[in-house]
């Protein structure tokens, strides 16, 4: 990140200030990402400087948060291509930014010190329109594309390499208290606008197309698509998805000569 920043530098001299700031000026990866989380989330009654010293002890006493920040970077440079370098992830993706956040709200809520992780849920969700329970479980090399609209209860739970775009719920049914929200298998790829109900599991490797509504258990490596969501296949004869995993390759429309008469 170092040498992406002073190559942008110099490309563009007028974001030297910036750049100083943001990056390289910062003697840590956690210093970095603890002041422009400070900076994202701050408004003119919760100072900036308030916000680095909270982050900054969280970050500062939790290596496996900065392991996974390493983690989430690597998984958008290398599933996203719109993502032209880390930096350009670092500074401006905010479903990057709104996952770290995360990161630390969640460490928080399980320190007990609930208020403070639920204000950082606010304000992520006002700032990024990225709506987090502090209490939710998220793994290490997460992709959330776009992620404006992506809402994940208190009980769910996503395992690593999980990729979601943007209008995702992973949400309870409302008639449940306690455990009731989705559980995420490793490796899955979860398609725009799709809303996943109840204590249910998406298998290990599963993709789950854009615009559907899950509320039943999908197999691994199988694809479920469709409002209520089916699987490609049947119950009988489900197709498997190939060893890479979805979450991985991006393939979002692999399933599409399978649906049905599906015709444009």
């Amino acid at each position: 990140m170092l040498e992406e920043a002073k190559s942008d530098v110099e490309q563009e001299p007028i974001l030297s200030d910036y750049y100083y700031a943001s990056i390289t000026s910062h003697r840590s990866l956690a210093s970095a990402l603890a002041h422009i989380l400070s900076v994202k989330l701050s408004n003119s009654n919760l100072q900036s400087n308030t916000l680095f010293e909270l982050f900054i002890s969280v970050l500062e006493e939790s290596p496996e948060i900065i392991e996974s920040t390493k983690r989430d970077l690597v998984a958008v440079k290398e599933r996203d291509p719109a993502c032209i370098s880390y930096v350009h992830c670092f500074l401006g993706f905010k479903g990057f930014l709104a996952c770290q956040a995360h990161r630390i709200a969640h460490k928080l809520w399980k320190q007990k010190r609930k208020i403070v992780a639920l204000l950082i849920q606010n304000r992520v969700s006002e700032a990024f329109a990225v709506d987090v329970h502090p209490g939710a479980e998220i793994g290490k090399g997460i992709l959330l594309d776009h992620a404006t609209g992506v809402v994940i209860g208190e009980t769910a739970v996503v395992g690593d390499n999980v990729s979601i775009l943007h209008g995702v719920t992973l949400g309870g049914t409302g008639k449940q208290s306690g455990d009731r929200h989705p559980k995420i298998g490793d490796g899955v790829l979860i398609g725009a606008g799709t809303c996943i109900l109840g204590n249910i599991k998406i298998g290990e490797g599963a993709k789950i197309g854009s615009g559907s509504v899950v509320v039943k258990d999908v197999p691994p490596r199988t694809t479920a698509v469709g409002n209520p969501a089916r699987l490609i296949g049947g119950k009988e004869n489900t197709r498997k998805l190939d060893k890479v995993p979805p979450g991985l390759s991006m393939d979002q429309t692999s399933y599409i000569a399978e649906w049905s008469d599906y015709v444009i």
